[in-house]
């Protein structure tokens, strides 16, 4: 039996992929990049790294302004973010069954709540990128997680559906177990 699930948001309870692939289109055309698969880039890191990536040459002050603008981006686009199917029922069992659960996200807290939000899911704990030093996949964000639900990191389930994510999940000892929701790997209960 796992102590604690720790969900990632995005793909895994909330989806945003429609959202996501927009804004980072429109912030693609603003900074002239072509030819990314943007999506794919961008998915489970934070924005700030993906920038990194896509655009090498921008440090400092510029780097900052470009991931405050595709965060912009992002906090004016909720049309279509919705919990994904079987997310409310999941997490109302998780709650009947009093098993902890977190919400660990690569979004930072403003765009998780709003996100959270417009899919209707209340977090009982939440540690967004702005919660912690290292984004994914530094498992400081499942740390923070698994202490503030009271719980060993190494006998919680993480559940994600990003290779960043999966790397801050595992599968060193001190760290939570993973599952993938896109690639069906888990590990064993702790």
């Amino acid at each position: 039996m796992y102590a604690a699930i720790l969900f990632d948001m995005d793909g895994t309870l909330v989806g945003s992929d429609a959202a996501v692939a927009r804004s980072w289109a429109a912030w693609a055309r603003e900074y002239g990049v072509a030819g990314a698969d943007l999506v794919r880039v961008a998915h489970g890191v934070p924005s700030d790294g993906t920038i990194r990536l896509l655009r090498p040459d921008l440090s400092g002050a510029a780097l900052d302004a470009a991931a405050a603008r595709q965060l912009e981006l992002q906090y004016d686009d909720l049309d279509d973010v919705d919990a994904l199917p079987g997310a409310h029922a999941l997490l109302a069992a998780l709650d009947a069954a009093r098993v902890p659960w977190a919400v660990v996200t690569s979004a930072d807290r403003r765009l998780a709540a709003a996100r959270l939000g417009a899919a209707g899911i209340v977090a009982p704990v939440l540690v967004a990128r702005d919660d912690v030093r290292h984004g994914k996949p530094d498992p400081e964000g499942y740390r923070a997680a698994a202490a503030a639900l009271g719980v060993d990191p190494a006998a919680c389930l993480v559940v994600e559906d990003a290779e960043a994510g999966l790397a801050a999940a595992g599968p060193p000892a001190r760290r939570p177990r993973r599952c993938g929701a896109s690639t069906g790997t888990c590990g064993p209960p702790a």
